[in-house]
């Protein structure tokens, strides 16, 4: 890969970095992205993170890499149905199957294994990029139940007016939702309710702004809570202007272990089960854990995953998706070994040998796999070059006391690329530079079989933070291509 891949030019452009921030400010004012209260920033700010004049630039070649990404990564989640539909009727290893059922409800079981959902797969595709010293690829994560999407849409919109090409369109996002929703149903003219539960209200802003856009582009929307349904015989419907709307559409943004605490769960289930409304992304906790990544690098999972990825798929998934384990409890037999987990090339055999580990050679992610509050956003995950020899100890026996309930993963860190973007401080009123490490998170959307990019979020924090997420000390900003 080479160097010119992640660039930001300096003369991008001639505008005055002070009035370009602050029109992007005034311009996300208007986007209703951020109707409750903002915390820990300047009451002149409009935005929960830092405001840079310019987006994040990359070449046409890395576009097309990433964009390559997508069909690799629908196939993966394709295999993933079929290899745990296949250790349910015991033709694969039932081990299998108990991994990814552990700590489910007999309720969310059910779902996962009803036939005549058999072949849905999420049709929003996100995953979180890194980009070594090296200039390598990794993907730290696979998310199917993403936020940031309607963020991403508005901000693209505006950097677009700035004249920078945005990857996937100044409107990118909103067009292939249109199609993406249109291509789950036979009927013309659906009716779409985004479902934001109690545990997701702080995307409920960013939902009714996605439902707005929608609706502009000709596609009936509606942000609502749960409470809002109301169920008759026939299906699920809503209320619209002193009017009942019928619901074809459910975008469920609302996880599986929070189902309990949903209000009118069990009509919205009734609907979904007798094929009363269509539900996207499907009711598949399997489809959902982060342990997906160690049965992918598991050796005895290799003729699996060659036979039905695909030799190139699978090429490119092992070596994007960074080497992952599964902290099992269980201790193994005296002869056997962690699958290519080592310790200056002596090889692992239990999680207390890890814990002796010095810092430089814990350089390992411990993440909650799924299924639990911990397991989203930066919830739940520990840096064990970060930690004490005492604290990384205790992630160890945490993860492995929890893992009837909440199995935990183990994964190789790969450090970020180092990058300097500008931004404005509402405080002194100046554009301050500050270098940082980039997460790009594309956003891929399914229809029919295949899969298109709609836009890429660039998110950069300091280089004080081993984590990178959004935050108010991060500068977030669409991609747009390179200019020559």
């Amino acid at each position: 890969m080479s160097e010119c891949c992640f660039v930001t030019p300096r003369d991008e452009s001639k505008l005055d970095p002070i009035k370009t921030c602050l029109y992007i400010n005034n311009e996300l004012a208007q986007t209703g992205l951020f109707s409750g209260a903002k915390k820990d920033t300047h009451e002149a700010q409009n935005s929960t993170w830092r405001i840079s004049p310019e987006p994040f630039f990359v070449t046409p070649e890395m576009v097309a890499k990433i964009e390559s990404f997508g069909p690799h990564f629908l196939k993966f989640y394709q295999a993933v149905q079929r290899l745990y539909e296949h250790s349910v009727q015991g033709r694969q290893p039932d081990w299998i199957r108990q991994y990814l059922e552990t700590g489910k409800s007999e309720l969310v079981l059910d779902y996962n294994r009803m036939r005549r959902f058999r072949k849905q797969v999420p049709f929003i595709i996100r995953p979180d990029i890194l980009i070594n010293e090296n200039e390598e690829i990794f993907v730290s994560e696979l998310d199917s139940i993403p936020g940031g999407f309607g963020l991403l849409s508005k901000i693209s919109s505006i950097y677009a007016q700035l004249g920078y090409q945005i990857v996937g369109g100044a409107n990118g996002i909103v067009e292939q939702l249109v199609k993406s929703f249109r291509g789950l149903t036979p009927n013309l003219n659906p009716v779409v309710a985004i479902i934001v539960s109690q545990e997701s209200q702080d995307y409920f802003p960013e939902m009714i702004s996605v439902a707005a856009s929608l609706r502009d582009a000709g596609l009936e929307t509606y942000a609502i809570n749960p409470e809002e349904i109301i169920f008759q015989e026939d299906g699920l419907y809503l209320k619209v202007n002193d009017k009942v709307a019928k619901i074809d559409i459910v975008y469920r943004f609302f996880e599986l272990f929070d189902l309990k605490n949903i209000p009118k769960i069990d009509l919205i289930l009734y609907a979904i089960r007798k094929q009363l409304v269509t539900v996207t992304p499907p009711l598949k906790s399997y489809l959902e854990e982060k342990l997906l990544f160690a049965l992918l690098h598991h050796p005895a999972l290799e003729a699996y995953w060659e036979q039905n990825l695909g030799q190139d798929s699978f090429h490119v998934l092992k070596t994007i998706l960074p080497r992952t384990w599964i902290i099992d409890p269980r201790p193994l037999p005296p002869h056997a070994t962690i699958p290519n987990l080592y310790i200056e090339k002596k090889a692992v055999t239990s999680w207390e040998q890890l814990k002796l580990a010095t810092k430089k050679q814990r350089e390992y992610v411990v993440k909650v796999s799924g299924y639990s509050e911990k397991s989203w956003g930066s919830r739940g995950v520990s840096v064990g070059h970060d930690l004490s020899t005492e604290d990384w100890s205790a992630v160890l026996d945490e993860a492995q006391e929890e893992f009837v309930q909440n199995p935990s993963i183990l994964q190789e860190f790969h450090k970020g690329k180092r990058f300097t973007l500008q931004y404005y401080d509402f405080e002194t009123e100046q554009m301050k530079k500050m270098p940082g490490r980039v997460r790009l998170c594309p956003y891929y959307f399914v229809e029919n079989e295949q899969v298109t990019l709609g836009g890429i979020l660039a998110t950069i924090c300091p280089l004080d933070k081993k984590l990178i997420h959004g935050m108010v000390d991060s500068i977030m900003v669409p991609t747009a291509f390179l200019r020559s």
